[in-house]
């Protein structure tokens, strides 16, 4: 011990000599001890939030639909969650339906008993803008400068979108017929009805966006002159050449790849395919082939016409009397992976099986077998085990599957044919933090012809790169990226709307607990951390079921099916699923800390001055600092320390 100790107190003791067992738990409350830490309100990611590729704030447009974040114009609470979520994603109603939803198994409720309906809320609040002709408004300013967009996918009208908003001039350039991607040439009408995609499109394409079809840059548009007539380029080309088969025997006329078999499914030259039909994969491109192949059937007449491949390179379709003679096809799926593995959502999979589609999971294909006419008549193929993401063949466990159609689904690459310069060789493009193209200035690229991944993502890489485009054109650095690279809450901009912003700084001031020009004990982290479940109070929640939407099942009377199989919730559903979320991260106004708080430091601020994440504040002169309001607030927006 130090000489001086006996004449310098300590500053902080929680136990005094001679302690040795502690107060009755109801004094405990009262007599929790002191410290020097006082409570800060501290804004940090929600992990929902976090999983979100397209970036969405998930928590703040739940908060709206449960009434926690009310407008002050009387908009309606539809309409503020509808803004709120295509702050980040102009397609709601699509990803409502199709996402796989990764925001949901982040979801802390899960420690609790399941998951917010995060994707179910989506589909109604989408739906609903859809049904009511919710526009977006035009841009405030007209910047004068032109973007040209190349690709019209949901990376394209992402960007297109966001630069839309930021007043650039922009032109989507598409080499389809119709705007949509994979949203409409790669997944099948009965998961993204066409009425529902249109009029998103439409929605985007309404705030003053040109688009031009059936053009392909390269071949009706030179590449120089794309950049003589525009101020940036992004590249959104996507990934529409499929991977044929490695395997010998894979160059057979009825071997095509799954993009072929969607693209011709969704531009209507495919309305029937051969009886047996082998569907290579494990991904959801290989699940909506087998999942089409089995609602189309195959028909019980064929000419040489009639082969689906014919259908698939733009040949003669099938004779309308004849095709109507038509049965359920036999479908087999296989895939590397064992079923618990495959890349592909489990409810997707769980579909597929139900509506007798075969699923032999832990094989590899070897050969393509053809008969006398060099048609592929049957896939020969062994059990596997994987080394990572390569098949390691088991030995003396060959076998065959006859076929009349091999469609492989095993992966994507885009067509730069004519677009020198931007392929790495692999048929991508690469891109670094910022989707800048490396070495072409003012070129900017991004999703899946950058890394093939999910719709949100190649809507998330638009976002990311219209806002790169932006400081572009503004002759701004790039600088990095926050590591939570979603749209944030933001603190100062809702106080601002509320007209509650504070005071500029006066200067170099000592002690700011009368002033106005800061917003007290409050601190945002939301760029750089996600809150865990760790840091919750979960015993305030209470085991509430999930609401969930009805699924249609086909099951085996698939055949000429193609209805939608995911029914929306109802508005009052939608509320009450809405109410699940536990606001991880920022204030719910439970009122927990106030209540418990022993030295009654805590209190509302006053109902004029509120905004979501502004609803308690504490009196430091009254708080003892004993943690007792950290310990019961359920979203754990409290921390002790005021920025530890």
């Amino acid at each position: 011990m130090s000489e001086h100790a006996g004449t310098h107190a300590f500053t902080f003791r929680r136990y005094r000599d001679g302690d040795h067992a502690p107060p009755p738990w109801q004094e405990q409350i009262f007599t929790a001890g002191a410290s020097h830490k006082c409570p800060v309100y501290v804004h940090r990611t929600s992990p929902c939030q976090g999983a979100c590729p397209s970036g969405q704030d998930i928590r703040g447009w739940l908060a709206a639909v449960r009434g926690l974040d009310k407008p002050a114009d009387g908009m309606s609470w539809q309409e503020v969650a509808f803004r709120r979520m295509t702050a980040a994603n102009p397609f709601p109603a699509v990803m409502g339906r199709v996402c796989p939803a990764p925001c949901e198994d982040a979801c802390n409720r899960n420690e609790i008993e399941d998951h917010v309906g995060i994707n179910a809320v989506e589909h109604f609040i989408g739906d609903w803008a859809l049904a009511n002709n919710i526009a977006f408004p035009p841009p405030d300013t007209e910047t004068g400068q032109r973007v040209a967009v190349v690709g019209g996918g949901p990376a394209g009208l992402s960007a297109a979108y966001h630069l839309r908003r930021r007043g650039h001039a922009v032109t989507i350039f598409d080499d389809h017929a119709a705007l949509g991607g994979m949203m409409r040439y790669g997944i099948p009408g009965y998961r993204t009805p066409r009425d529902v995609l249109d009029g998103e499109i439409a929605r985007i394409l309404a705030m003053g966006i040109e688009p031009r079809l059936s053009t392909r840059i390269g071949r009706d548009v030179s590449m120089e002159d794309l950049k003589r007539g525009f101020d940036a380029i992004f590249w959104a080309l996507g990934t529409h050449s499929g991977r044929r088969l490695p395997v010998p025997g894979a160059d057979a006329a009825n071997c095509i790849t799954g993009v072929e078999f969607l693209r011709a499914f969704n531009e209507g030259q495919l309305d029937a395919v051969a009886h047996r039909v082998v569907v290579v994969g494990g991904g959801d491109t290989s699940i909506d082939v087998a999942s089409v192949a089995r609602r189309l059937g195959h028909i019980t007449q064929s000419h040489a016409k009639d082969h689906p491949d014919q259908s698939v390179l733009g040949n003669t379709a099938h004779d309308v009397a004849t095709t109507a003679r038509r049965e359920g096809a036999t479908v087999v799926l296989t895939s590397l992976f064992p079923v618990d593995q495959m890349t592909a959502a489990a409810q997707e999979i769980a579909d597929a099986h139900a509506e007798g589609v075969e699923i032999r999971a832990g094989i590899m294909p070897l050969e393509v077998l053809k008969d006398a006419d060099g048609r592929a008549c049957a896939l020969r193929m062994c059990q596997c085990t994987m080394d990572g993401m390569r098949p390691i063949p088991i030995a003396d466990t060959e076998f065959e599957i006859p076929c009349d159609l091999v469609v492989s689904a095993i992966g994507q690459s885009g067509d730069l044919e004519g677009l020198a310069g931007l392929d790495d060789g692999r048929g991508f493009i690469k891109a670094d933090r910022s989707l800048a193209v490396p070495g072409r200035p003012g070129e900017f690229t991004g999703g899946d012809i950058v890394r093939p991944h999910l719709l949100t993502t190649a809507i998330g890489h638009g976002r990311i790169a219209a806002e790169s485009i932006h400081r572009f054109l503004r002759g701004e650095e790039q600088g990095r990226r926050p590591r939570v690279d979603v749209v944030h809450f933001d603190m100062i901009d809702r106080l601002a709307a509320a007209g509650l912003a504070p005071e500029p700084a006066p200067g170099p001031i000592r002690g700011t607990a009368d002033s106005d020009f800061a917003v007290h004990n409050y601190e945002d982290r939301a760029a750089h951390e996600i809150i865990p479940h760790e840091a919750l109070f979960l015993g305030h929640f209470a085991t509430v079921p999930r609401n969930e939407r009805t699924h249609r099942s086909v099951g085996g009377a698939v055949l000429g099916d193609f209805g939608e199989r995911l029914v929306p919730l109802a508005a009052e559903q939608a509320v009450a699923e809405a109410k699940r979320c536990m606001s991880c991260g920022l204030c719910m106004e439970c009122d927990s800390c106030m209540i418990y708080c022993p030295q009654d430091a805590i209190a509302r601020v006053p109902q004029a001055e509120r905004a979501p994440g502004r609803y308690v504040e504490t009196d430091y002169t009254k708080c003892v600092g004993c943690h007792i309001c950290r310990d019961v607030c359920p979203s754990g927006y409290i921390q002790m320390g005021l920025g530890e």
